[in-house]
């Protein structure tokens, strides 16, 4: 079987997601993604990856993935790396059609037959039209009218959280995450907090707390925007609270000042999607600030990189957690990675993304039921895009072919 030609598939109405497709002589494909700058990933699929790959044998996926590796651009979760973990999961994907089976089976097997997520409370139209994680491009707007409809959970927790908390409770979801700090004036610059401006973000916590007591976890998100002493002013703040976790105070490539963050609270450190490759990872573990390490399986090299990266957390004696606040590829190369770990506790999801959107794209997320989710027995990654999605107007393809 040998790889005959890459195609790139990005929708105008998702301007962020790019899927990647794997062709082969045998007609059997394999399916990859990746998020944001989608733009400079199909470039880079097309113009760098593509003739490495074309005539290649669609076997050895360690093989074809390091041969696809460049020199610049080898970590982190630049444009190549996301490249690269897009075909990276494709050829995955492409592995586990071949060998009739789902790409659990093909990482040793399931350790859980399910797993418990949590709901990152963003809405449908977060963060969607380019990679700013700012309160600009968090698809705020018209959030009434979706209300119980598509999930508008960041207008939710900011002015209804008790309800949110509820609502997730009642689909057997019992950990969420939200991130009120991001609408400080601080986080300008980050370089500190109001009094003012804590209290403020405190409120929908203390909401929570109020209203369901310990019967949700809340995960604090800061999104990498502060200085060692705003994030320590954050995490003292937050105490009370008794936070699942503090996700990204800082920014996550200054990982020898995260011990003094983590110094600073009982509450674990969380963080890392913003990094790739194990060198990285490695530093990220071993540094001893962050409790949870976290990646994105489709940023930061893909599901040969992210194997790797579990079994160095569990080396360190740590749990790893997957991130997902992407596509639907995304989540099932996820969720098949969480399911075969025995260092996962729990799976990532946006509900608003999940009910909202990933349905017309793919013809079968991951079965998510009473807050658990699982994978489907089909093989390979055990979904793939919808068959009308390549005419459908405003989708944007292109194809490199031997």
């Amino acid at each position: 079987m040998k790889i005959t030609a890459l195609e790139t598939i990005r929708p105008a109405e998702r301007p962020s997601v790019i899927w990647v497709v794997v062709h082969t002589d045998e007609g059997v494909s394999g399916l990859g993604e990746s998020w944001f700058g989608a733009g400079g990933v199909e470039a880079d699929v097309h113009e760098r990856i593509a003739p490495l790959l074309l005539g290649e044998a669609a076997a050895g996926i360690e093989r074809l993935t390091r041969k696809i590796i460049p020199y610049t651009g080898f970590f982190g979760t630049g444009v190549e790396m996301r490249a690269v973990s897009a075909v990276d999961v494709a050829l995955w994907d492409l592995a586990g059609k071949r060998a009739g089976m789902p790409i659990t089976e093909l990482l040793g097997g399931p350790f859980r037959p399910s797993i418990k997520v949590y709901n990152t409370c963003a809405g449908p139209d977060y963060v969607s039209q380019t990679s700013d994680v700012r309160p600009g491009n968090f698809g705020l707007g018209g959030a009434g009218e979706l209300k119980g409809r598509r999930f508008e959970d960041l207008d939710g927790f900011l002015n209804r959280p008790e309800e949110v908390a509820a609502e997730l409770l009642e689909m057997g979801i019992t950990s969420m995450k939200i991130w009120p700090f991001d609408f400080a004036e601080g986080a300008a610059d980050g370089a500190d907090i109001s009094t003012a401006d804590l209290k403020t973000a405190l409120e929908p916590f203390e909401r929570i707390r109020k209203a369901h007591g310990d019967k949700m976890a809340i995960k604090a998100e800061l999104h990498g925007l502060w200085t060692v002493p705003a994030a320590k002013k954050i995490a003292a703040g937050l105490e009370d609270i008794g936070p699942d976790w503090i996700e990204d105070p800082i920014w996550m490539d200054r990982i020898e000042d995260l011990a003094e963050v983590a110094a600073a609270t009982d509450a674990p450190i969380a963080g890392g999607e913003t990094l790739g490759g194990l060198g990285q990872i490695r530093t990220l573990v071993a540094g001893g600030g962050v409790s949870v390490p976290i990646i994105d399986v489709t940023w930061g090299g893909g599901i040969s990189f992210a194997r790797k990266a579990a079994g160095l957390a569990e080396a360190h004696g740590l749990p790893i957690a997957f991130h997902d606040c992407s596509g639907p590829v995304t989540l099932a190369a996820s969720t098949h990675l969480a399911l075969a770990a025995p260092n996962v506790a729990e799976q990532e999801i946006t509900r608003a993304f999940y009910y909202g959107w990933y349905h017309e794209y793919v013809d079968q997320p991951p079965p998510l039921d009473h807050g658990r989710i699982a994978v489907s027995e089909r093989p390979g990654l055990g979904l793939a895009l919808a068959e009308d999605l390549r005419k459908r107007p405003g989708i944007a393809v292109r194809r490199s072919d031997a």
